[in-house]
């Protein structure tokens, strides 16, 4: 099997999904990684997903006045703005921690050079850049911003979008927007603590390798035999000469002493 940038492409395996590999205690913050991991890319998904139908009727929007209505124009790109900076956060932070969480499983003993681990810890700040201002500023859009029409006047524009029939003017009357909205907020604390534990593992793997306590703890009692020779109970030190007593003649060919002996 090919091996690429170290990585033995073999130990790609169904079986590794399993429960028993998958969730055990074999490997530093396991268990926690794959599950804030996971958070992180599900909300920041589900709020992309959410974000992008939305934007998907507000481009449709735009393209139905400018098509049967040439003279007016749809104004709406703001929402379309950051709901599309959206989705780029979303498949950012997915491809991050989704590689994160994939390394991790397939891969828990790979060895990797400084300049690999100082990109892991830019790529997962930016994360954390890129989510927070991507919720704020969809926030404040949501709040405050709503789309217009111009080259119509308003009994105009009302029809032209009513014949439309799409997406409300107010952005913060459009329920998906607003679950996007909710669902982003909800990724950005899932993110900055994948962020943590991704920096706190990179820690522990320089100081004491990828493997938990309990695993460590375990693989030094396994050796411990091998190194240390067990104690046989005996009260007296395998350093320590033992004096060996010989016997002298008189006390070989003594007898007990009989009644009526004398001594």
């Amino acid at each position: 099997m090919s091996v690429i940038w170290g990585l033995d492409l073999k130990e790609i395996q169904w079986a590794k999904f399993k429960n028993s590999y998958m969730w055990n205690n074999e490997y530093h913050l396991r268990r926690t990684k794959f599950i804030v991991y996971q958070l992180a890319m599900i909300f920041c998904v589900v709020s992309e997903s959410l974000g992008t139908a939305a934007l998907s009727d507000y481009v449709d929007q735009q393209k139905y006045i400018e098509k049967y209505h040439p003279s007016a124009t749809v104004h709406n790109n703001d929402y379309i703005g950051i709901a599309s900076y959206n989705i780029f956060v979303g498949v950012y932070v997915a491809t991050i921690f989704g590689s994160g969480f994939f390394f991790d499983l397939f891969w828990p003993e790979r060895e990797e050079s400084a300049a690999v681990k100082l990109a892991w810890r830019i790529c997962s700040v930016l994360a954390c850049v890129f989510v927070l201002a991507c919720a704020l500023a969809y926030t404040v859009i949501l709040a405050t911003r709503e789309a217009f029409v111009t080259g119509a006047n308003a009994a105009e524009a009302a029809r032209y979008l009513a014949e439309y029939g799409g997406s409300p003017m107010r952005y913060r009357d459009n329920g998906r927007a607003v679950a996007s909205a909710v669902f982003l907020w909800i990724g950005v604390p899932a993110t900055f603590a994948s962020t943590a534990i991704l920096w706190h593992s990179l820690a522990h793997n320089d100081a004491l390798g990828p493997k938990s306590t309990h695993a460590r703890v375990r693989d030094s009692v396994g050796e411990k035999p091998d190194e240390e020779p067990t104690d046989t109970g005996s009260a007296v030190s395998n350093d320590v000469p033992v004096e060996k007593v010989v016997p002298t003649p008189e006390a070989a060919h003594s007898k007990p002493l009989q009644a009526g002996d004398t001594v």
